[in-house]
Protein backbone atom coordinates (compact mmCIF):
# COMPACT_ATOMS: atom_id res chain seq x y z
CA UNK A 1 0.00 0.00 0.00
CA UNK A 2 2.90 2.26 0.75
CA UNK A 3 4.31 2.02 -2.43
CA UNK A 4 0.86 2.87 -3.98
CA UNK A 5 0.29 5.87 -2.09
CA UNK A 6 4.02 7.51 -2.78
CA UNK A 7 3.23 6.19 -6.72
CA UNK A 8 0.06 8.12 -6.32
CA UNK A 9 1.73 11.38 -4.49
CA UNK A 10 4.22 11.59 -7.04
CA UNK A 11 1.86 11.33 -9.90
CA UNK A 12 -0.14 14.04 -8.32
CA UNK A 13 3.00 16.60 -7.84
CA UNK A 14 4.20 15.16 -11.13
CA UNK A 15 0.95 17.08 -12.60
CA UNK A 16 1.80 20.09 -10.24
CA UNK A 17 5.09 20.30 -11.99
CA UNK A 18 3.51 20.12 -15.72
CA UNK A 19 1.17 22.95 -14.04
CA UNK A 20 4.76 24.91 -12.99
CA UNK A 21 6.03 24.58 -16.04
CA UNK A 22 3.39 25.90 -18.20
CA UNK A 23 3.12 29.18 -15.98
CA UNK A 24 6.79 29.88 -16.89
CA UNK A 25 5.66 29.24 -20.73
CA UNK A 26 2.69 31.47 -20.36
CA UNK A 27 5.69 33.95 -18.70
CA UNK A 28 8.22 33.32 -21.39
CA UNK A 29 5.59 33.71 -24.13
CA UNK A 30 4.79 37.39 -22.65
CA UNK A 31 8.21 38.28 -22.78
CA UNK A 32 9.02 36.85 -25.89
CA UNK A 33 5.63 39.19 -27.30
CA UNK A 34 6.76 42.04 -25.12
CA UNK A 35 10.25 41.92 -27.24
CA UNK A 36 8.61 41.28 -30.53
CA UNK A 37 6.66 44.15 -30.10
CA UNK A 38 9.33 46.40 -29.16
CA UNK A 39 11.42 45.31 -32.00
CA UNK A 40 8.77 46.21 -34.65
CA UNK A 41 7.67 42.47 -35.28
CA UNK A 42 4.92 40.09 -35.13
CA UNK A 43 4.12 37.39 -32.96
CA UNK A 44 1.62 36.01 -34.48
CA UNK A 45 -0.18 33.14 -32.31
CA UNK A 46 1.04 34.16 -29.08
CA UNK A 47 -1.66 35.01 -27.29
CA UNK A 48 -2.99 32.08 -28.30
CA UNK A 49 -0.21 29.59 -27.16
CA UNK A 50 -0.69 31.65 -23.98
CA UNK A 51 -4.13 30.54 -23.79
CA UNK A 52 -2.87 27.04 -24.36
CA UNK A 53 -0.66 27.00 -21.33
CA UNK A 54 -2.91 28.80 -18.81
CA UNK A 55 -5.32 25.58 -19.50
CA UNK A 56 -2.90 22.91 -19.42
CA UNK A 57 -1.27 25.04 -16.04
CA UNK A 58 -4.89 25.03 -14.84
CA UNK A 59 -5.74 21.77 -15.68
CA UNK A 60 -2.61 19.84 -14.36
CA UNK A 61 -2.55 21.85 -11.21
CA UNK A 62 -6.17 20.64 -10.05
CA UNK A 63 -5.14 17.00 -9.37
CA UNK A 64 -2.15 18.62 -7.06
CA UNK A 65 -4.47 20.94 -5.30
CA UNK A 66 -7.04 18.30 -4.65
CA UNK A 67 -4.08 15.98 -2.84
CA UNK A 68 -2.48 19.19 -1.42
CA UNK A 69 -6.07 20.43 0.07
CA UNK A 70 -5.62 23.72 -1.98
CA UNK A 71 -9.06 23.23 -3.53
CA UNK A 72 -12.39 25.74 -1.23
CA UNK A 73 -13.85 22.81 0.80
CA UNK A 74 -16.48 23.28 3.09
CA UNK A 75 -14.68 23.01 6.14
CA UNK A 76 -16.46 24.74 8.71
CA UNK A 77 -19.85 22.82 7.63
CA UNK A 78 -17.94 19.59 7.61
CA UNK A 79 -16.71 20.13 11.49
CA UNK A 80 -20.09 21.25 12.22
CA UNK A 81 -21.78 17.82 11.32
CA UNK A 82 -19.82 16.18 13.65
CA UNK A 83 -20.48 12.26 13.53
CA UNK A 84 -22.32 12.61 10.31
CA UNK A 85 -18.86 14.51 8.99
CA UNK A 86 -17.54 11.09 7.37
CA UNK A 87 -21.15 10.74 5.23
CA UNK A 88 -20.57 14.09 4.14
CA UNK A 89 -17.41 13.68 3.20
CA UNK A 90 -18.49 10.67 1.64
CA UNK A 91 -20.75 11.98 -0.16
CA UNK A 92 -18.41 14.86 -1.65
CA UNK A 93 -15.87 12.50 -2.77
CA UNK A 94 -18.59 10.10 -4.59
CA UNK A 95 -20.04 13.28 -6.52
CA UNK A 96 -16.52 14.37 -6.87
CA UNK A 97 -15.41 11.14 -8.63
CA UNK A 98 -18.58 10.66 -10.68
CA UNK A 99 -18.25 14.40 -12.16
CA UNK A 100 -14.87 14.67 -12.85
CA UNK A 101 -14.65 11.17 -14.71
CA UNK A 102 -17.89 12.11 -16.65
CA UNK A 103 -15.32 15.51 -17.76
CA UNK A 104 -12.26 13.51 -18.36
CA UNK A 105 -14.36 11.46 -20.49
CA UNK A 106 -15.74 14.14 -22.60
CA UNK A 107 -12.04 16.09 -22.90
CA UNK A 108 -10.85 12.44 -24.13
CA UNK A 109 -13.52 11.76 -26.18
CA UNK A 110 -13.33 15.70 -27.55
CA UNK A 111 -9.48 15.31 -28.18
CA UNK A 112 -10.01 12.35 -29.97
CA UNK A 113 -12.51 14.22 -32.26
CA UNK A 114 -10.45 17.13 -32.62
CA UNK A 115 -7.66 15.03 -33.81
CA UNK A 116 -9.92 12.88 -35.38
CA UNK A 117 -11.53 15.93 -37.78
CA UNK A 118 -8.09 17.47 -38.13
CA UNK A 119 -9.58 20.48 -36.40
CA UNK A 120 -7.29 23.47 -36.44
CA UNK A 121 -7.59 26.48 -33.98
CA UNK A 122 -9.16 30.01 -35.18
CA UNK A 123 -6.60 31.95 -34.22
CA UNK A 124 -3.29 33.20 -36.08
CA UNK A 125 -1.31 30.15 -34.93
CA UNK A 126 -3.15 27.25 -37.07
CA UNK A 127 -2.57 24.83 -34.45
CA UNK A 128 -3.93 21.23 -34.89
CA UNK A 129 -6.65 21.81 -31.99
CA UNK A 130 -6.12 18.71 -30.16
CA UNK A 131 -2.68 19.32 -29.16
CA UNK A 132 -3.68 22.10 -26.38
CA UNK A 133 -6.54 20.03 -25.95
CA UNK A 134 -4.10 16.99 -24.52
CA UNK A 135 -3.43 18.89 -21.61
CA UNK A 136 -6.95 19.47 -20.55
CA UNK A 137 -7.72 15.59 -21.37
CA UNK A 138 -5.15 14.31 -19.31
CA UNK A 139 -5.38 17.21 -16.25
CA UNK A 140 -9.51 15.89 -15.98
CA UNK A 141 -8.40 12.23 -16.18
CA UNK A 142 -5.33 13.20 -13.24
CA UNK A 143 -8.18 14.68 -11.12
CA UNK A 144 -10.94 11.79 -11.55
CA UNK A 145 -7.66 9.57 -10.53
CA UNK A 146 -7.15 12.42 -7.63
CA UNK A 147 -10.98 12.07 -6.75
CA UNK A 148 -11.26 8.23 -7.03
CA UNK A 149 -7.95 8.10 -4.18
CA UNK A 150 -9.59 9.83 -2.10
CA UNK A 151 -12.51 8.13 -2.06
CA UNK A 152 -11.43 4.93 -1.94
CA UNK A 153 -9.50 5.80 0.55
CA UNK A 154 -11.82 7.47 2.37
CA UNK A 155 -13.90 4.38 2.32
CA UNK A 156 -11.25 2.11 3.40
CA UNK A 157 -9.39 3.88 5.99
CA UNK A 158 -11.89 6.26 7.27
CA UNK A 159 -10.14 9.28 6.50
CA UNK A 160 -9.15 10.73 3.36
CA UNK A 161 -5.62 12.01 3.99
CA UNK A 162 -6.38 15.95 3.01
CA UNK A 163 -4.64 18.29 5.61
CA UNK A 164 -4.27 21.37 4.27
CA UNK A 165 -7.08 23.10 5.77
CA UNK A 166 -6.64 25.42 9.26
CA UNK A 167 -9.96 24.20 10.10
CA UNK A 168 -9.47 20.40 9.69
CA UNK A 169 -5.64 20.50 11.29
CA UNK A 170 -7.35 22.31 14.85
CA UNK A 171 -9.91 19.81 14.52
CA UNK A 172 -7.88 16.83 14.53
CA UNK A 173 -5.85 18.32 17.56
Amino acid sequence: MRILRKTLDSIYLAGGIIAACFMVGILVLIVLQMLARWTGQVFPGATDYAGYCMAGASFFAFAYALNRGAHVRVSLLLVALGRYRWWAELWCFGIGAVISTWVAWYAVRGTYWSWKLKEISQGLDATPIWIPQLSMAAGTILLALAFWDHLLRLIVTGDHGIRADLVDQSHAE
